[in-house]
């Protein structure tokens, strides 16, 4: 096999992010809005009742309790960073968030999602600020209008520019969201990836984004991905295993695993399997599942700690769940994603011995800018 260059500054940093084992094993706590809105229903206030100092608490106590049991932490320049720094041990790699919470309806009907930076924030603030990667959340649908497809591909060639000027890796988080007719609700209901409609698409959706954003011209380095299907339409969970609602099978666990390792053929680059805001039960078959088809680990939120925040506003309780449950969550994942493939074993590197600095080993240093 042949050499596969990459920059020192990546090379390193895709190292800190990960374990002495080379997989990931990370946890995201970079959620806002999400954040927002399960804190509103616990104090009874309205979403946007719920203040800065709310999710600085929460971020804060999180990333106190669990980050030490990660290979790397994600957390967002804005609530999480300024109130977590000295709690990230200095052995656990950081991740800061790129894109705003949220997204602009746009499209027909405003069905379609287009995502925006945070203003004022870069990729070289990111790395001034000690972080060792920058990640970009982007809501993908293949069927949305050229406008929007064009719209959210730019962001991302922007981000990935942005990171190789500064030498830093891009993890680039690609999510799905419900769009046909089919798949959405009728009124005002918030729309949901529940659905038979969707999760029947969802192996296809997943796969053609993972091609789409595997292409060189986005310059990712790590993907943080989907699972490619919905466990609780399997024949084998679809009976309420995870939430307790019956639903109709749509296919079965043998097809679901040949969805992940359609998807581990498609990365161009490695990648990981984001949580999605399911219990901790279902992610840990979807763990367990994509290590087995060729992830290098998990990048993992809600479903590691969202159960802390039931008690909120009280912190010694919350600290207390975080301390018990979720390091226990956190444990089955280690376990669970045992047969993750080492980064630097994805067939874009083949090996530690087939990586060759940027540039050429000898006379790299020459044109190294980096800052």
């Amino acid at each position: 096999m042949s050499q596969v260059e990459i920059s020192a500054g990546k090379f390193r940093g895709l190292r800190v992010l990960a374990d002495r084992d080379g997989r990931f094993r990370m946890m995201a706590i970079d959620q806002r809005g999400s954040l927002r809105r399960m804190l509103s229903k616990v104090l009874g206030k309205d979403p946007d009742e719920v203040g800065y100092d709310d999710l600085r608490a929460v971020k804060k106590s999180v990333v106190k309790v669990l980050s030490p049991y990660s290979s790397a932490t994600l957390t967002d320049p804005v609530y999480g960073y300024p109130g977590c720094l000295g709690y990230i041990p200095k052995d656990v790699g950081l991740l800061l968030a790129y894109e705003e919470t949220g997204y602009t309806k746009a499209g027909e009907g405003g069905h379609e999602r287009r995502s925006s930076l945070i203003e004022g924030w870069s990729a070289r603030k990111a790395k001034r600020a000690g972080a060792d990667a920058v990640k970009l959340l982007m809501y993908w649908r293949p069927e949305a209008s050229d406008e929007t497809l064009e719209h959210q591909s730019s962001i991302v060639r922007k981000v990935g520019e942005e990171c190789e000027e500064v030498d830093l890796p891009f993890v680039l988080e690609l999510v799905s969201y419900p769009l046909l007719k089919d798949e959405l609700p009728e009124g005002t209901a918030r729309p949901t990836t529940d659905t038979p409609a969707f999760a029947k698409r969802k192996p296809e959706i997943v796969l053609r984004t993972v091609q789409e954003f595997s292409k060189p011209e986005y310059k990712a380095d790590l993907l943080k991905v989907e699972f490619p299907a919905d466990l609780k339409y399997t024949e084998e969970y679809c009976h309420g295993t995870f939430d307790g609602k019956k639903r109709k099978a749509l296919y079965d666990l043998d097809e679901v695993e040949d969805f992940c390792r359609r998807v581990d053929e498609a990365c161009g680059v490695p990648w990981v399997i984001l949580s999605a805001g399911v219990g901790i039960e279902e992610f840990l078959v979807n763990v367990e599942l994509a290590s087995e088809a060729g992830a290098s680990g998990f990048l993992g939120g809600r479903a590691i700690w969202q159960g802390c925040t039931k008690f909120y506003p009280d912190v010694e309780a919350m600290e207390k769940w975080l301390a018990t449950s979720g390091a226990d969550n956190f444990k089955r994942l280690h376990e669970a994603s045992r047969n993750a493939v080492p980064w630097y074993e994805h067939r874009r590197f083949g090996g530690y011995p087939n990586v060759s600095l940027a540039g050429g080993d000898r006379e790299w240093y020459r044109n190294y800018e980096g800052l």
